[in-house]
């Protein structure tokens, strides 16, 4: 195997990487990829290894890697006109175009779109908002928000807060003041087995309603959710969830925020994952699948309901002191715009809807009755498997094993790329939304391979 020890040595003495065992990763004790080239489903590093990336990236790389059309649109764009600001009502064509595009796709009941760089920065934006949107209205006591344990909405300061997930607050003084948690809508995990699904997304109604009377529903602005759990586990939510939940939030004057950063653009075989679910949301937010990751960019789609009250502020207050340098990049929205026709014309939403079903019915017949595969689950192009140390019992490994890792391990040396979930045992799976059946099976055959090597 060829080596690029020089490259190693300036990324190590260099680089902080995100989401990274900082110390490990200085001394050189964890191998990290340095990765050349890309193409379809598969990425290819400096010493000639050549990996199906069964993880899109981070759920991102739609539309699949070395699409020509959409790198001629970025140089296009760039030679054109590299940068001009958004603010004070200023646009460049791609900008306009993708705004176009993608309120063409998103529900009916939406009305703008605002664009940022990432998923986290649309999240503390849409937080920004709500509170605007309540203190226009005349109830600035109204400002909490509610989120769900396990569910992910970014790592920034606030974004980090309503992100349920102990790794993402630890040692950060996180969660800040404002935000709630609520039970997660993780039937496997549910605390008292006998429950059926229509039992558990009852308690977690009452679990929901029980909170806002206990804090007050006048001080509670927004429910912020993903359809369904992606980094806390790649969970559907259960039957019913969502028609149980959405009522309470209309009660009690509480806003949805759909995080759709991972489930947009076509991942559970539909373009949105609010209408998959029958949700209606105020908010959605968007980002990876946006440009596929090609360039930056994320978004915040607004309802007609919220955009009037906006509308109304600046009216009183003059114009809306929130923005980013770079909001609606040109170069950024000239990705989006090739993306979106990228995926209309390979027919992508479909192929998700055919392909991912396919590879989880694949992964449930080839390891579903293992003994320490506590379950198979998916939706769309979103796949995972959670390994337990007895079935029976569910009983869960304990963390300091690292048996998912160990597996996932095991996957890479046999040419696939999956992710280890964080908190739990869970091997989860998104793919390029171009995956086809044949790749499919080497997931399926890797992971079973894997797991044959590391639990028997």
């Amino acid at each position: 195997m060829l080596t690029n020890d020089q490259l190693s040595k300036w990324d190590r003495e260099n680089f902080m990487h995100p989401s990274t065992h900082l110390a490990q990763h200085a001394r050189g004790d964890t191998p990290g990829r340095i990765i050349k080239t890309a193409e379809g489903c598969y990425i290819t590093d400096r010493d000639g290894n050549r990996i199906l990336d069964a993880f899109a990236g981070l759920y991102c790389v739609n539309i699949g890697y070395g699409r020509q059309e959409v790198a001629e649109a970025i140089a296009a764009q760039a030679r054109e006109l590299a940068y001009f600001h958004a603010y004070a009502g200023h646009g460049t064509e791609a900008s306009i175009t993708l705004s176009k595009m993608v309120m063409d796709r998103a529900p009916d009941h939406m009305s703008k779109v605002y664009f940022g760089l990432g998923g986290s920065d649309a999240n503390e934006t849409n937080i920004k908002l709500v509170w605007y949107y309540n203190n226009i209205r005349g109830l600035p006591q109204k400002k909490k928000i509610i989120s769900r344990w396990r569910g992910y909405h970014g790592s920034g300061l606030m974004t980090g807060s309503l992100t349920g997930l102990s790794l993402f607050h630890q040692k950060f003084d996180l969660p800040l003041n404002n935000v709630l948690h609520t039970t997660s809508p993780y039937y496997y995990r549910r605390a008292d087995s006998t429950q059926t699904p229509a039992q558990f997304t009852a308690q977690c109604a009452a679990d929901l309603e029980e909170l806002i009377d206990r804090e007050g529903a006048d001080t509670i602005a927004g429910f912020i959710a993903e359809p369904m759990l992606g980094t806390g586990g790649i969970v559907p939510p259960p039957p019913g969830y969502w028609e149980a939940i959405q009522p309470i939030l209309t009660k009690h004057d509480i806003l949805l925020i759909a995080d759709e950063v991972v489930t947009g653009f076509g991942r559970l075989g539909t373009m949105f994952g609010s209408p998959h679910y029958g949700m209606t949301p105020d908010i959605i937010t968007i980002a990876k699948g946006l440009t596929s990751a090609y360039a930056p960019l994320s978004g915040s789609i607004l309802s007609d309901k919220v955009w009037k009250v906006l509308e109304q502020g600046t009216d009183e207050y003059g114009p809306l002191g929130h923005g980013w340098t770079y909001s609606a990049h040109p170069i950024g929205a000239a990705a989006g715009v090739a993306n979106l026709k990228v995926i209309d014309s390979l027919n992508l939403v479909a192929n998700a809807g055919d392909v991912g079903p396919y590879l989880t019915q694949q992964l449930a017949q080839a390891i579903g009755d293992h003994p320490h595969v506590g379950e198979v689950r998916g939706e769309g192009m979103l796949s995972a498997v959670e390994l337990v140390k007895d079935r029976d019992s569910r009983t869960f490994y304990d963390a300091a094993d690292k048996i998912t890792p160990q597996v996932v391990a095991a996957m890479g040396r046999r040419g696939v790329i999956a992710r280890a979930m964080p908190q739990g045992d869970i091997i989860g799976y998104a793919p390029p939304l171009c995956l086809t059946r044949a790749e499919a099976d080497i997931v399926v055959d890797a992971t079973t391979a894997a797991i044959t090597e590391v639990l028997g």
